[in-house]
């Protein structure tokens, strides 16, 4: 899972087709690693149909949400999403769930397609950070001067960011909610503020005015333009067309600025104060805790995609004290799982697993740890709970420190520790630093100590065994207990992986294994095991073997295309099996009438979890013929 896709238009239609099709989406968003998807009926077997796809880490239903995670390629996917479904003129999106889904789901759909902006404006001030550290007279060139206001100008406009991609998810005009976000940046407005807060009175309609400023505000623009999408809805049902482009405009604009100005952002800033000041009373109150429950179980929320609800409270605590202590905590806990990875580098045997790692370990660097779980730490198990360990040690460490940032990181990890430079609080950074020494090395050694899971067993005899069987041309002598021998499940013409005329079966990106042309129509059981996976259109299946080893067999190529028509199954999802069952019997030769090639790829889809799979040298495959051989 996870390889690399250069078809993104062909893993967009078959995650809309493993979801139901058009008319079950809803709608659709992506943050930085995911596709965000809300289904009217949810089918129990797409999450793992979807999650087998090559191209995509993982699939997690949560917050009334199916949500596909694909790493650093999900922008391309998403667009040919769009695309598929037409989600800009779709109908509103209904909301499912908890209003905290609600919430969470806004939260990540509003700020995940920009987080990358105020990532880069991050670095970039802790790129400042650092020259400063080496010369003291950098701060009074132009060149700082103009490097400064380019990395704050992303949080000091924030709110027409949020216009843009909350215009989007509200299903409103993106234009009108720039126009009045933008009127709440005004420097006119700023100056307006400035005196009020000097003690000067200024009205409107005999309304008193507050001196609250929305510069790097979050809760005020996107109230507005949620506000605004009923307003605009309502007023287009009621001005005629002949005039509705000039008053709908206009009337939204004279009605939200100033009743944002005048109740929403008052309130809704005196909301996301006292989050961050609720925060703020235990982290100063019981540091310790505040590092533990962060660093121990940040990465835990992760999983689940609702970590852009603390954004609001996170910007509030750099408005309002130009510091945070959570995004320390949180760059805590991101380190804890790149070193989980790290250790599995130094204790694996595979070099797959190594390669897999070493990915997640490069993007874990970047702040970015959805590849580290779901690829590596997760799907091992340990590793998860050996980094979320060493996260919350490490936090709990640095918290004696008083640790803050003092620029906000769109995605705190590794290269934003940086971040918690700042002269009047000079133990902050080395409480960082101590704390991200304990959860990249404690992880590498519990690793090292008590393993992850997945091959550390000790190495076959290789010595035991004769020269036909390491070249596995016929099976010889009976496999050692370290190895798996698998047999074919239907005759046929073998033909090499890489000759299969689907990038995404030749590239290899779902395992290892070969594809068989086959001479007739019944698929049978290789092994013992359970049917782990049916593919709705009944043209795939995945297996498990007694012993873990995982078989994909899909029954030729496009054939998802036909609908089930030509399949019929003899088993179904999670029935056990004995080796020559029958599973599933397909008309061939309706298949190739209707112009698709019945070559079947047979592919080991946890191949990475093996020190080796040998692919037999064989031209004909039979049911007594030896395909595979597994070396644990």
């Amino acid at each position: 899972m996870g390889g690399k896709v250069r078809d993104y238009g062909k893993l967009a239609k078959d995650i809309l087709q493993a979801v139901g099709g058009e008319g079950n989406v809803i709608g659709a968003t992506r943050c930085a690693t995911r596709l965000r998807l809300v289904l009217k009926r949810s089918n129990p077997k797409a999450k793992e149909i979807v999650g087998s796809m090559p191209g995509v880490i993982t699939a997690v239903e949560n917050n009334g949400q199916f949500q596909v995670v694909i790493g650093q390629h999900v922008g391309e996917v998403y667009e040919e999403f769009s695309s598929l479904v037409n989600i800009e003129n779709s109908d509103q999106v209904e909301n499912k769930g908890t209003v905290l889904n609600r919430i969470i789901a806004t939260m990540s759909a509003v700020f995940a397609p920009f987080v990358y902006i105020l990532a880069a404006a991050g670095i970039l001030q802790g790129m400042l950070i650092i020259i400063n550290l080496f010369s003291d007279s950098f701060v009074k060139t132009g060149t700082y001067q103009v490097l400064s206001f380019i990395s704050w100008t992303p949080f000091t406009f924030l709110p027409i960011f949020i216009a843009i991609t909350a215009s989007k998810h509200f299903k409103t005009n993106a234009y009108i909610a720039v126009a009045c976000c933008a009127a709440l940046v005004s420097p006119t407005w700023a100056d307006m503020a400035a005196k009020i807060a000097d003690g000067g009175s200024i009205t409107f309609l005999g309304l008193s005015l507050t001196e609250t400023v929305y510069t790097s505000s979050v809760l005020p623009p996107l109230f507005l333009v949620w506000i605004q999408s009923y307003l605009e809805r309502f007023l287009n049902k009621r001005i005629n067309e002949v005039v509705r482009p000039l008053f709908v405009p206009l009337l939204c604009m004279v009605i939200m600025v100033p009743l944002t100005i005048l109740l929403i952002g008052p309130i809704t800033t005196m909301g996301a104060n006292g989050i961050a000041n609720g925060y703020n009373f235990l982290a100063e109150n019981a540091p310790f805790l505040a590092g533990a429950i962060i660093g121990g179980l940040w990465q835990a929320v992760v999983i689940f995609g609702v970590h852009w609800g603390v954004t609001p409270m996170i910007l509030a605590n750099f408005d309002l004290y130009g510091r945070d202590s959570f995004q320390a905590y949180q760059t805590i806990a991101v380190v804890a799982q790149v070193g989980a990875v790290l250790g599995i580098i130094f204790k694996a045997k595979s070099q797959e697993t190594r390669k897999v790692s070493i990915s997640a370990a490069v993007t874990g660097l970047f702040g970015i740890t959805e590849p580290a779980i779901y690829g590596v730490t997760l799907r091992f198990k340990r590793p998860f709970i050996f980094g979320c360990i060493s996260g919350g040690i490490g936090a709990i460490v640095a918290s004696f420190f008083n640790p803050y940032y003092f620029a906000y990181a769109g995605l705190p990890g590794p290269l934003t520790i940086v971040n918690g430079i700042n002269a009047d609080y000079p133990m902050s950074i080395w409480g960082i630093l101590t704390g991200c020494a304990i959860a990249i090395i404690l992880p590498v050694i519990l690793i090292q100590i008590f393993g992850y899971g997945e091959d550390t067993a000790k190495e076959a005899d290789k010595s035991s065994i004769s020269e036909g069987e390491a070249v596995g041309n016929l099976p010889v002598n009976k496999p050692s207990d370290n190895e798996e021998t698998i047999n074919a499940p239907f005759n046929g013409k073998v033909i090499p992986l890489s000759k299969v005329p689907d990038e995404v079966f030749s590239s290899g990106a779902m395992g290892q294994g070969l594809a068989i042309e086959p001479f007739d129509n019944k698929l049978y059981a290789p092994f013992d095991g359970t049917v782990v996976m049916v593919a709705p259109t009944k043209h795939a299946i995945g297996l498990r073997s007694t012993s873990g080893v995982e078989l994909l067999v899909h029954i030729g190529l496009d054939t998802v295309t036909l609908d089930g028509k030509p399949f019929t199954l003899h088993v179904e999802d999670g029935a056990k099996f004995k080796k020559g069952d029958l599973l599933i019997q397909f008309d061939r030769e309706f298949i190739q009438k209707q112009g698709l090639n019945a070559i079947t790829p047979v592919i080991i889809t946890n191949s990475s979890a093996y020190k080796e799979v040998i692919v037999e040298n064989v031209e004909d495959s039979s049911l007594d013929q030896k395909l595979f051989t597994v070396v644990k």
